[in-house]
């Protein structure tokens, strides 16, 4: 499969480029979001491409926009990507990138998080609480949550850790309001797409949202939604507590980086062997057939 690790439109303004999307101008009021074979990892970007992953986080997206749309509004303006571009840029477009609504980002991601695992379970580990929510002692690594939390983080610079930060920072940083509406619909979302993917065999075990305002202040769910980057999705059949659980996401890349002992988290990227390419390559490739019902449209 052909992969494509950065974009290079030249008939539309170039925004910029994150870890894994590249974003251009389409008019004044418009995005093009072309999301690319980049992968992503303790925030550093790795230097292969993981073929067809952008594709996969395209779709999966669009699905859960689709599925979620009733709980609160989202960036898909329904353009199709293909006509804003160049011909002989079309290949680039098709099934990996979409035109959204240019909208106002809050920069405070939105977590959540229904089992305990990763970095919350490291604070629980350490002090019996995660980003400062007390929870009950005795719990195992990827217990189940007695409730979803809410867990906010501030957005950092591209290179740079994303900071857990307190609800009560939150609503300093964005007003309460604001910071109340983005925590109940997060909650929402996240409630409703477990129960979904519980049926299909898969757990949601945490997940993160990003939130923009239209130009009359209306909260609208943008970037990319329940996808293998921004979750942890676990198969149902083979998950138990006191493990990390074998998951349908980049934790398997993680997993290999946290054998490499010299390496500190921090740019420049070790490269991949072939082996941990494909496998992960495997992993998204399963995540949208087990979810969707549907395999991925090439």
């Amino acid at each position: 499969m052909k992969s494509l690790y950065q974009s290079t439109i030249s008939s539309l303004p170039l925004l910029g480029r994150g870890k894994v999307r590249d974003n251009y101008a389409v008019g004044e009021d418009k995005i093009l979001i072309v999301t690319t074979d980049r992968l992503s990892a303790f925030d550093v970007v790795m230097n292969e491409p993981i073929p067809g992953k952008g594709m996969v986080l395209n779709q999966m997206s669009d699905f859960w926009f689709d599925k979620l749309g009733h709980i609160v509004p989202n960036h898909l303006t329904g353009v199709a990507p293909e006509s804003v571009v160049a011909p002989e840029e079309v290949d680039q477009v098709k099934g990996r990138a979409v035109v959204a609504k240019r909208l106002k980002p809050i920069m405070v991601e939105a977590v959540v998080r229904g089992y305990i695992i990763g970095s919350g379970w490291k604070d629980y580990q350490a002090n019996g609480a995660i980003c400062g929510i007390h929870l009950p002692a005795g719990l195992r690594q990827a217990d189940k949550l007695p409730e979803p939390l809410f867990t906010p983080a501030a957005k950092a610079d591209l290179g740079e850790h994303d900071e857990n930060i307190s609800y009560e920072e939150m609503e300093h940083r964005i007003g309460i309001e604001l910071a109340e509406q983005i925590r109940d619909v997060s909650i929402k979302l996240y409630n409703a797409a477990s129960q979904y993917a519980a049926e299909r065999g898969i757990i949601i075990a945490d997940t993160k949202f990003e939130f923009g305002l239209d130009d009359n202040d209306v909260l609208h769910l943008m970037d990319e939604v329940l996808t293998a980057d921004s979750s942890r999705f676990w198969p149902a059949d083979s998950y138990a507590p006191d493990m990390s659980p074998p998951s349908f996401d980049k934790q398997f890349v993680r997993d290999y980086l946290e054998t490499l002992t010299e390496w500190k988290k921090s740019p420049p990227a070790p490269a991949l062997p072939q082996d941990v390419i494909d496998k992960t390559q495997a992993k998204y490739f399963e995540a949208i057939e087990r979810l969707t019902g549907e395999k991925l449209k090439v």
